[in-house]
């Protein structure tokens, strides 16, 4: 019998595209026999009209709160408390700001703007990726990336090649696009996640692809695992494929992490 991992990657109806509060989610993961969840909601940023797919800052405390009452309703399961952090240039002492706020246990850094008009990975901003050569736009991701992990602002790295999610793909090997990013993790000492979530968008495939999940394991890169879950029924989704793709390319840990520090767990 598969012993599951840690699903570090769950958000909450905060972010304005998610259902289900964090008890609910972690309801799930008690019948599923998840050992650990931790959720990783969208931080806020300065100005709360920066997007609308992210909390407000004067809801940071609640979604806490929220964490915590769901840590309090399942005691049997472990529940962690995280954030999905999107890295931009002129963030970085922002997201320091938010670090000293609040007794996190990991960060997701993450990329989904390729500048300040474009997330790439949003539905409504699709038809951009029509007008323009998917190298290019791969290029400048993964650049925004590579700066991400080398800010040593993170504990784990989301969702590594999100820039395939709608199925826009180079038709060039774009793998050493790819190769400072994993040099730069490494220094870093972060995990990568491996993110089912892909397998449920255009792209059905798991995030990072097979290339890339390999590269990163002939590096030691830790990973951990996320199913990146925006309702109760995605919580741990596909985690036994995930586990399996993991073996395949020669993990035999996981990470799992408290207040910031990571052991290693065996799959």
């Amino acid at each position: 019998m598969t012993t599951l991992p840690a699903d570090y990657h769950l958000h909450t109806p905060l972010c304005r595209h998610a259902t289900g509060e964090p008890s609910a989610l972690a309801a799930v993961a008690v019948a599923r026999g998840l050992p650990e969840i931790g959720f990783s909601d969208h931080n806020p940023m300065p100005r709360d009209d920066f997007d609308d797919w992210r909390m407000r800052l004067d809801q940071l405390d609640g979604y806490v709160d929220a964490v915590a009452r769901a840590r309090h309703d399942h005691p049997t399961l472990v529940v962690r408390l995280g954030l999905e952090v999107d890295y931009l240039p002129d963030h970085e002492d922002w997201i320091r700001d938010l670090a000293a706020r609040h007794p996190w246990d990991y960060f997701i850094g993450s990329v989904h703007y390729i500048d300040r008009a474009w997330d790439i990975d949003n539905p409504a901003k699709v038809s951009r990726w029509r007008n323009r050569d998917p190298f290019e736009v791969w290029t400048l991701y993964f650049e925004r990336l590579t700066q991400a992990a080398a800010s040593r602002l993170f504990d784990i790295i989301g969702h590594a090649d999100l820039c395939k999610k709608f199925g826009f793909r180079p038709a060039r090997d774009w793998l050493p696009l790819a190769m400072p990013f994993l040099d730069a993790t490494r220094a870093a000492g972060a995990a990568l996640e491996i993110n089912t979530a892909g397998l449920r968008k255009d792209c059905a495939e798991m995030y990072p692809n097979p290339q890339l999940l390999a590269a990163a394991a002939s590096l030691g890169i830790p990973i951990t695992f996320g199913s990146d879950a925006h309702a109760p029924g995605e919580v741990g989704a596909d985690f036994d494929r995930a586990v399996a793709f993991a073996r395949q390319t020669g993990y035999t840990h996981a990470l799992r992490f408290q207040r910031r520090r990571s052991t290693p767990v065996p799959l």
